[in-house]
């Protein structure tokens, strides 16, 4: 049975010894845990930042569409495609040395990104960005893993899900006031300052942990059909958007990259020294928190997509104002984090995760309810519900993936459980976009002669039907004011209407992954697999 302690490599290993000062700091689990919380501060405040950023990025750098979207997907390929092997590379060879790697390697890109002065330099300097991500990101939870014993490891995920929830939700409100009051560049090069600060407390306090496996040969077939296979399957979502979901560019990236998934699991239940051991998904409460991870993200970054188009386009708030307006969702996040966390310790994670997500499926069903021109009372409580139900549904499931992990794959682990959350975010955003167009390419035409817009002008009209499922009205300067009130009533109604089809869909999921979790999961704490 795998060994359920500290690696012997993050603690002393002569207890007859007094330890030194430098052995005592290192061996401080509550020291590694705010060390790796400076890098993952940093990566997910990124996430959300650059999101805010984007639109003064096409005007400065004169980018098209297609390329400005490349400035997220080129982030997120490589990110998807390297955060197992950054995993396994830490396990490996030493989880310190990746995630400071990963930290400075994140920063210094960053600052590069800044700097290049082109579309095709931020582009390629964000998927650089992405690998050092997959480097840093799952080695925060290995080294957590590596240093908290069980019965603590749980509310250490609790915080950790917390600094990860809240860093997301700020980001709207940090990139508004750069973009704002500074420039697009400041957004990246904030990093840097973090970058520092991470690498040196980290270089200070961290333990360099990672598994005694001996002679070790590297599974060089598994990185290569895996990193194929993911990006195959990330491409075709985020493509999915602009090809449309029934064409055959979308269909063939996926399935193809779901081929090269399944070839890479028959490769990986046949070699001696697997990237991803199959044997982890022996336990149930791991195969299924990593389902929920994925669908607990769909949810998040898809609710908040369309939420700040509905607060800026509709509502005509600046970033800044649509990032107060989330405030409540931060705050929740904040508490229910280390309350899921506690949760999961004394009642399991049969009854968090359904909690959580029950949680999430009100928030969405709420959603029903807005208008237009909605008054903040009908706002602010499904953002708290939502970020109550994030931060439980994060902490249970991050504990029931890499607390159901041995020690010695802990990395891995750590990376199982950020790939599923960022395929879960990918398919959110473009999955939710698309049912957005298509509610408000059956329905605008309607809703614009509903409003007072003449038929002949609302035809005309409707073929805007891409930026109105954006949340922007087709409006002119020329058009007459009754008319250009008109057209705004009826452009964000049928807007209303994609948003309330979006919330049908990710309510019934969430409904759908409570049942999954309170029927497969097993009561009681989460327990050490054998």
């Amino acid at each position: 049975m795998p060994s359920t302690s500290v690696d012997p490599s993050a603690v002393p290993a002569t207890p007859a010894a007094p330890p030194t000062g430098a052995a005592r700091r290192r061996a401080n689990p509550w020291l590694t845990l705010c060390a790796v919380a400076f890098g993952l501060f940093m990566v997910q405040l990124d996430g959300s930042v650059v999101a805010i950023a984007n639109p003064e990025i096409g005007r400065r750098l004169h980018a098209s569409t297609a390329q400005l979207q490349w400035v997220t997907n080129a982030y997120l390929l490589a990110l998807a495609a390297t955060l197992i092997l950054g995993g396994k590379l830490g396990d490996r060879f030493g989880r310190r040395t990746f995630y400071l790697v990963g930290v400075a390697g994140f920063a210094l890109s960053s600052v590069a990104i800044g700097l290049s002065g082109s579309i095709t330099g931020v582009v390629a300097f964000r998927a650089l960005q992405g690998v050092f991500g997959g480097l840093l990101m799952p080695n925060t939870l290995g080294l957590l893993r590596a240093v908290f014993p069980p019965r603590r490891f749980g509310m250490a995920v609790g915080i950790w899900a917390m600094v990860s929830a809240v860093s997301t939700a700020l980001g709207p409100i940090v990139g508004g006031l750069l973009v704002e009051h500074v420039d697009w560049q400041s957004v990246f090069y904030i990093n840097l300052p973090i970058g520092v600060l991470a690498c040196a407390f980290s270089a200070f306090v961290l333990p360099q942990s990672k598994s005694g496996t001996g002679r070790h040969r590297f599974d060089v077939t598994g990185v290569v059909l895996l990193a194929l296979g993911l990006l195959g399957v990330v491409f075709g979502v985020v493509k999915g958007e602009t090809w449309g979901w029934t064409s055959a560019g979308t269909w063939t990236a996926i399935l193809a990259g779901l081929l090269l998934l399944i070839v890479f699991g028959r490769h990986e239940t046949r070699t001696a020294h697997p990237l991803l051991p199959m044997r982890l998904f022996r336990s149930r409460t791991l195969t299924i928190g990593a389902i929920i991870t994925a669908l607990n993200f769909f949810v998040m970054l898809g609710v908040i997509f369309f939420v700040m188009l509905y607060l800026q386009n509709v509502r005509g708030l600046t970033p800044v104002q649509a990032g107060v307006r989330t405030l409540p969702l931060s705050l929740a996040s904040l508490v229910a984090s280390p309350l899921g966390a506690a949760l999961t310790a004394r009642f399991g994670a049969r009854f968090c995760m359904p909690l959580g997500m029950l949680l999430q499926a009100a928030a969405c069903f709420a959603l029903l309810t807005w208008s237009g021109d909605s008054s903040y009372t009908t706002m602010w409580p499904p953002f708290v519900a939502l970020g109550l139900g994030v931060g439980m549904v994060l902490s249970a499931s991050s504990d029931a993936i890499v607390g159901n992990a041995p020690v010695r794959d802990g990395g891995v682990a750590g990376g199982l459980q950020a790939t599923t959350l960022q395929i879960g975010g990918a398919l959110g955003t473009s999955v939710l976009v698309s049912v957005i167009s298509a509610r408000v390419g059956a329905t605008l035409r309607t809703e614009l002669t509903g409003a007072g817009v003449p038929g002949t002008l609302a035809g005309k009209l409707a073929e805007a039907k891409d930026a109105v499922a954006m949340g922007v009205a087709p409006v002119s300067g020329t058009m007459p004011d009754p008319l250009r009130a008109a057209v705004a009533e009826g452009s964000h109604q049928a807007f209303m209407n994609g948003v309330h089809a979006s919330a049908v869909v990710t309510g019934v999921l969430c409904l759908l992954g409570a049942a999954l979790a309170a029927a497969g999961l097993k009561g009681g704490t989460a327990a050490e697999p054998e």
